[in-house]
């Protein structure tokens, strides 16, 4: 490792065998149905190959990570009081824990999100920055957490475009991988907040299970070996994630092999001790900085400052609710942009009969049911074009609003019923509009660019025994973030979420622009679903879901609230369905790694592909890399459901 850290574990020693010691407590003497321990669920395919490309071939628009293959036939978990989702095993194995030990959501949420950190580094970790919707079953108050990563003060519009006005080359050896897409982290400040408003357990014992394992080691996941192997080349030119993820000869580490990373066990000492100050403060931030500037490989510094991390401030949002036939669905507000557009498709599709269209083969008790069936190419092509009619406006007017004040300085503009109708009457049944115009608010000095694209994350879903509620979406941008590894853990990329250049081509300034201090357009969605009562006003706790997937999380999150909402699904059932939905292009995603849809040839041989593009879409079967969960309340038990293209899992106190 490049920085040595002399001063910072006077205490730490301790502090680790003390948490150890309390990681191991907690686990003795249980009832093994609450054990918290994963069993199989489900039968491994493999990745599946098709005509737009091998399965490890890269398309970050359409798979920001490597594609996994599929676990068919899964079934829903059924629990008493309490349930945890998480994109990892042993991630979900630590948070089912502390809930089990009397933890609330808020608990659950640290463990979770240190482990994911340690097990899952490609897709989220303290580096980088996370949305949270959080529902007080108490209070009946529902609040939204906003640690999205802020760009530096140093930061200028060309930031990303070039080395400086008299250079004016790309950063190297691209953006992403330079200094320069790297944003103050944010997800362990919103993790404060919310365990001060909302936990219960100590905060220095909730590290102690990433300790550990830190410390004792854990096997590499087949994902986690897989992305490894791709990353390979850019996780080389740092020196730090060089020795972490590959071998001395610079090939990648395997699929079960052990990994230690006492690093990373001393930075959480060291958050478990001082708190997130650790962090945003001291050695820690000295190192990250350090880590920014780092010119060794021909990398092109970023600008992040000891102030920009000391400064930086979880910001509380207004949770965004909008009705939805029986029920009120609730999402992350901007600079989220999932929240808005998830509403806005839904708002759209509530001006048509969406239960008529229900999926071909769900009922009974076997794989093809399990796997959520086969949706309709009636189905398909009516919600991919509201979600082009949704990004339209998206694309166009969303951005961090306390930059750029949406239309109308509200989010209601663009879901306001009238407006939505007439926009779903631009969708014409019996042909794609290939892609949609946004909608007319006036005069706009705002310009419509090359959106860029948006990559990894992970998702979390909880509810506890008190039936509070977390659904958080958390990421580090790309696969391995920047690829610099600093104490332990990966840095974000996420300022590669604002646009590049910050005009369109029209000359107008676009409204994700890069600015200093501002928070990059997301389009992470973690929701929470409730019951509406015959008044509008909102009633019981229904749904908790949310997913990984870039700027697809939208199209994710639209077709498991719909299979739930609409089609009546478990939430196994629809987190297992076929994957499809469009952004603004002609292009309409099926996913090709589910077993009903026929990816040989280009989907050419697949009924559903085959009546789509008489429609005029043009089909990619390329597989689909969502990390749905879901949890749903169900009388008086839970169920759950974990994506099967990833390697996730449900627990609780099961029944």
């Amino acid at each position: 490792m490049k920085r040595v850290r002399r001063n910072l574990w006077s205490g730490a020693s301790a502090a680790v065998l003390l948490l150890l010691g309390m990681a191991t407590a907690c686990s003795s003497g249980q009832d093994e149905a609450q054990s918290c321990t994963t069993a199989p669920n489900g039968v491994p395919t493999s990745v599946r190959a098709s005509a737009t490309g091998g399965p490890t071939t890269t398309n970050l628009s359409l798979r920001p990570e490597i594609a996994s293959g599929y676990r068919t036939g899964m079934k829903p978990v059924r629990t008493n009081t309490f349930a945890v989702s998480t994109a990892n095993p042993i991630a979900t194995e630590a948070a089912c824990r502390v809930l089990r030990d009397g933890g609330t959501a808020a608990d659950a949420l640290i463990v979770a999100q240190t482990v994911l950190g340690l097990v899952e580094p490609q897709a989220s970790g303290i580096g980088g920055g996370a949305f949270l919707l959080y529902y007080d079953a108490t209070s009946k108050a529902l609040e939204a957490y906003d640690g999205r990563e802020t760009a530096p003060a140093a930061a200028t519009p060309d930031y990303l475009r070039w080395i400086s006005d008299a250079d004016r080359t790309v950063p190297q050896p691209n953006a992403r991988a330079s200094g320069r897409s790297i944003g103050v982290p944010g997800v362990l400040r919103l993790l404060e907040a919310a365990h001060r408003e909302h936990g219960k357990q100590g905060w220095g014992e909730l590290f102690g299970p990433a300790v550990a394992l830190a410390d004792q080691g854990f096997e590499i996941s087949p994902r986690l070996a897989g992305q490894i192997a791709e990353s390979a080349t850019d996780l080389a030119r740092d020196e730090n994630a060089r020795a972490y993820f590959l071998q001395p000869d610079g090939t990648a580490k395997t699929e079960g092999a052990t990994l230690t990373n006492p690093a990373y066990g001393k930075t959480l000492a060291a958050l478990a001790v001082d708190g997130a100050n650790a962090f945003y403060t001291g050695a820690v931030a000295a190192d990250i900085v350090e880590a920014v500037a780092d010119t060794s490989g021909g990398r092109t510094p970023g600008s992040v400052s000891l102030a920009d991390l000391s400064s930086y401030q979880v910001k509380k949002r207004t949770v965004l609710c909008v009705p939805y036939r029986t029920h009120e669905v609730c999402g992350m507000p901007n600079p989220s942009s999932g929240g808005i557009t998830v509403a806005a498709t839904l708002g759209i599709l509530s001006n048509f009969d969406l239960g008529s269209m229900r999926p071909s083969s769900t009922d009974g008790d076997n794989d093809a049911a399990r796997n959520g069936g086969k949706p309709t190419a009636e189905a398909v092509h009516l919600i991919s074009e509201a979600e082009r009619l949704a990004y339209a406006d998206r694309d166009k007017y969303i951005a961090d609003s306390d930059f750029i004040p949406l239309p109308g300085n509200s989010p209601q503009t663009l879901l306001d019923p009238n407006y939505l109708k007439q926009r779903a009457a631009l969708i014409d049944p019996t042909r794609s509009m290939g892609a949609a115009q946004p909608g007319d608010f006036g005069p706009v000095p705002l310009g419509v660019g090359p959106q860029p694209p948006e990559h990894g994350t992970s998702h979390i879903s909880i509810i506890d025994q008190y039936g509070n509620a977390a659904a958080m979406t958390t990421t580090v941008e790309s696969a391995f973030g920047s690829f610099h590894l600093v104490d332990g853990f990966v840095l974000n990329n996420q300022l590669t979420d604002f646009a590049a250049d910050p005009l369109g081509k029209d000359g107008v300034p676009v409204a994700n622009r890069l600015d200093p201090g501002k928070r990059p357009r997301s389009s992470m969605s973690p929701t929470l679903v409730f019951d509406r009562a015959a008044d509008g006003s909102r009633g019981a706790l229904t749904h908790v879901t949310g997913s990984p997937g870039g700027s697809v999380i939208i199209q994710f999150v639209v077709k498991t609230l719909v299979g739930m909402l609409d089609w009546g699904l478990d939430p196994q059932q629809a987190v297992s369905a076929v994957s499809f939905g469009a952004a603004n292009s002609p292009v309409t995603n099926v996913g090709g790694e589910h077993p009903a849809v026929d990816p040989a040839n280009n989907g050419d041989n697949d009924p559903l592909v085959q009546r789509l593009r008489q429609l005029g879409h043009q089909v990619s079967v390329a597989p689909q890399s969502s990390g749905l969960s879901a949890v749903v309340r169900d009388g008086d038990d839970l169920i759950g459901g974990a994506d099967p293209r990833r390697e996730g899992a449900v627990l609780g106190d099961t029944r």
